[in-house]
């Protein structure tokens, strides 16, 4: 999309003569931008106008939908130089709430801590209370951090919401500022442990000012403002004491467990939907794969329609299909194999 980026307006209104100019600009270590500046003479005509003018920009920027309400994401720049070289937008599939397995207390918590929240906030503010949250999601990979995320992300069609890698905590500045201009806004930091591991545990001054950089950004906030942290990590014990042990930063963990009986179930339906699954393999299923994770279960319906493709063209499930399956998985390619899968130790192909 071709943008204006310089420009020189001389411009009259009544007796009041003045000039617009707009420009490319750059101060030393911050994010380039465009700057407009009003050249009006001096005296109560002039200042008026000025405030007149920046008072309507603010308010057709707040008003504006072009990110708001969206998932966002910045580019880095390519000289690797911490600068943002613009922003995704990014179309995900709407989740709803049947997609999302997992225990029933966790997405109580989920609808308590996020959803019946944000619901919650004009009145929790008028009774004086802080409306700016922290939730931490901890659990073994594979088991849906990131899809819950992108539930909460399309469950909350007046958010923006703001997706920031490990990698990226170097344009945390940038991304904040997005996050204020934006509100209501969601901040994801995935894999935050990457980045907030104990002080004890980290390899030096760049990786601290990272973490000091984030809490910073956490603690500035004001109490008033609609800014929901969403953190995730695999490894929550490697969190620095710092994020995880103070209220204010993290006010509620929510654990994504691997999934328990009756969530294998709906997940084996949920990614065997195309399949003829007929109740005794479905619970034959349900027993093979205690222990692992939702993405092994993913993984493992598309083996086992490969397997019955290969067999008679997808028209039936066996139990052999999926002990072929599992038997690859978990033996063939030896204990890396399992972990990289979300498989659990000690399970059995037969």
């Amino acid at each position: 999309m071709k943008c204006l980026t310089n420009g020189l307006w001389l411009c009259q209104t009544g007796e009041l003569r003045y000039a617009v100019l707009l420009s490319y600009h750059r101060d030393y270590q911050t994010e380039p931008g465009l700057r407009i500046e009003l050249a009006v003479p001096a005296g109560v005509a002039g200042n008026a106008l000025v405030q007149r003018t920046f008072a309507e920009l603010e308010a057709a920027v707040h008003a504006a939908r072009s990110y708001r309400g969206k998932i966002l994401s910045l580019e880095d720049a390519a000289d690797y130089r911490g600068r943002a070289r613009g922003v995704t937008v990014h179309r995900l599939p709407t989740v709803a709430r049947d997609d999302v397995i997992l225990p029933d207390r966790t997405l109580r918590l989920l609808d308590r801590n996020v959803l019946d929240f944000v619901e919650s906030r004009d009145l929790l503010r008028k009774l004086g209370q802080s409306t700016r949250k922290g939730i931490l999601l901890y659990g073994p990979p594979g088991t849906g951090k990131t899809h819950t995320i992108r539930y909460l992300a399309t469950n909350l069609p007046d958010h923006t919401t703001l997706i920031i890698t490990a990698e990226q905590v170097g344009l945390l500045g940038a991304y904040m500022s997005l996050a204020r201009l934006l509100q209501p806004t969601m901040v994801v930091i995935e894999d935050v442990d990457l980045i907030a591991r104990d002080r004890e545990d980290m390899g030096g001054p760049c990786e601290e000012s990272l973490l000091n950089k984030l809490l910073n950004e956490m603690d500035g906030l004001k109490e008033d403002c609609d800014i929901l942290f969403v953190l995730t990590t695999n490894r929550p014990e490697e969190l620095e004491g710092a994020l995880a042990g103070r209220p204010g930063r993290i006010d509620q963990a929510i654990e994504v467990p691997v999934p328990d009986e009756t969530g294998r179930g709906k997940l084996i339906r949920l990614y065997g939907k195309g399949l003829p699954l007929e109740p005794p393999v479905v619970d034959a299923a349900v027993q093979r794969t205690a222990g692992v994770s939702a993405a092994f279960i993913k993984e493992l319906m598309r083996r086992i329609a490969q397997a019955s493709i290969a067999r008679g063209g997808g028209q039936d499930v066996t139990a052999d299909d999926i002990g072929a399956a599992l038997n690859e998985m978990l033996f063939d390619g030896g204990r890396l194999n399992v972990k990289l899968l979300g498989g659990a130790q000690g399970m059995s192909a037969g």
